[in-house]
């Protein structure tokens, strides 16, 4: 059991850490031009330097959900990690991870709304560029949701022992 508790942990903290670096490193989309390749991710247009991401102002609402979609995530899965620890030595013998699991599955809710509003969105869209295709953080955010779903399950069926 304890072998299970570490692992849980273990796989929830390398989650919190994938979240932060997808939702803060600007390699969402990559594609080449004249100048080298271009990255963009949530926040800005990367070249050789980094500058303000170009939105239209009909996609503007759409990037503003996926940043602070993205956000919330990561806020929900800090938040389940700490749950977690104060439960693992308030909760008593017998009982399950309720409330971990239900923040868990609500961060899952939110990279699941983030990631599908950006590919639904901004996917083959790049300004200034040819041949765009996705970048690490975005299957990074993919990667995440599947973990933060496999966590938020195994906290509701986890049994403190």
């Amino acid at each position: 059991m304890l072998v299970l508790l570490a692992g849980i942990f273990v796989v929830h903290i390398a989650t919190v850490i994938m979240l932060f670096v997808s939702t803060i490193a600007n390699v969402w989309m990559v594609g080449s031009s004249d100048l080298g390749t271009i990255s963009t991710g949530l926040w800005l247009l990367c070249n050789k330097t980094c500058t303000q991401l170009p939105v239209s102002s009909q996609d503007e609402a759409s990037l503003k959900a996926v940043q602070a979609f993205m956000i919330l995530s990561i806020i929900f899965s800090v938040v389940a990690l700490v749950l977690f620890i104060m439960q693992l030595f308030t909760l008593e013998k017998g009982k399950r991870f309720y409330v971990t699991g239900a923040v868990m599955l609500v961060c899952w809710m939110c990279i699941l709304i983030a990631v599908s509003i950006y590919t639904a969105r901004f996917t083959g869209t790049m300004a200034y560029s040819t041949n765009p295709h996705h970048g690490y953080c975005f299957i990074l955010a993919w990667i995440c949701f599947c973990f933060s779903f496999i966590i938020g399950i195994l906290y509701l069926v986890l049994r403190k022992k």
